[in-house]
């Protein structure tokens, strides 16, 4: 059983709006599809198989009956008013055997159920998914997620049907997923010892006035970050409290930095990435 950064979700109002509005920068997104038992849709943008999902609602009221999926109910608590990045999908190759390890270490687990929506070229994806808590967490934890086929199949479909496909701006890659925390050393052996996931030495970013600590993750790593004075993080947890705030790419042809729905998204070059610290 492996651990597998699969997808990271921003709740916006407008998924389709969303993906027309990084195309614009240079990525290649395109349109999902829909949960029709959920009322929610999306679309999204892929670096291999790790891609993030804008989430919308087009039925409100599907979406507010739903019980069990959390992240539907994240749609209902939050859209249309607050959009921005929720939560991340860690991808298991055996979810029944994750629900009993993560409840083994102590969390609270609801799942595995089943998941679907349908293409726009009507073929229905199907996963299993399930959700972990914990009282001592003041973060929404990950939620994992098993599809229904293989890495290399769901590789070589999506590639088949134009799903991963260059984008403009240079062979990108997911780099971190940043999280703005009050206090690092406990979220990050929270997360490193609950998901089993090694984790690197904390060092000072300045430009964010932050120390920070890298969980790794196969896919897209976690980057832990706590104020160490005034700056972006402590004016981020200040604004909106604890979670993450801002995804970074690398392997662009060039700088740059895109503030969309209520998230930040952060392009570089290999050159200038810091992955000696990740």
């Amino acid at each position: 059983m492996g651990f597998t950064f699969d997808h990271i979700v921003h709740l916006v109002n407008d998924p389709l709006q969303a993906a027309a509005d990084l195309r614009e920068k240079g990525f290649h997104a395109i349109e999902g599809g829909r949960h029709t038992h959920w009322g929610t849709y999306n679309s999204l943008c892929y670096f291999d198989l790790s891609y993030i999902e804008f989430l919308g609602v087009y039925d409100r009221t599907l979406t507010e009956a739903e019980r069990e999926n959390l992240l539907v109910h994240d749609c209902a608590l939050r859209l249309p008013q607050q959009e921005g990045f929720v939560r991340v999908a860690i991808r298991t190759d055996d979810i029944v055997q994750t629900a009993d390890m993560l409840q083994k270490r102590g969390l609270n687990v609801s799942g595995p159920f089943p998941g679907s929506r349908v293409r726009p070229d009507g073929k229905r994806l199907s996963w299993s998914m399930l959700f972990v808590s914990h009282h001592e967490s003041s973060l929404r934890l990950p939620f994992f997620i098993q599809w229904g086929e293989g890495d290399e199949e769901r590789r070589a479909d999506l590639t088949e049907r134009g799903a991963i496909a260059p984008h403009e701006l240079g062979p990108l890659a997911l780099g971190a997923v940043k999280i703005a925390v009050a206090e690092l050393a406990s979220h990050v052996q929270q997360w490193s010892g609950w998901f089993g996931l090694t984790c690197g030495e904390p060092f000072i970013d300045e430009s964010m006035q932050a120390v920070c600590q890298t969980v790794h993750l196969p896919g897209g790593n976690l980057l832990f970050c706590s104020p160490t004075g005034s700056g972006l993080v402590a004016d981020i947890i200040a604004a909106q409290g604890e979670g993450i705030f801002e995804l970074e790419v690398v392997g662009a042809n060039q700088e740059g930095v895109h503030e969309q729905y209520g998230a930040t998204y952060r392009w570089r070059t290999s050159e200038n990435s810091p992955n000696r610290n990740w």
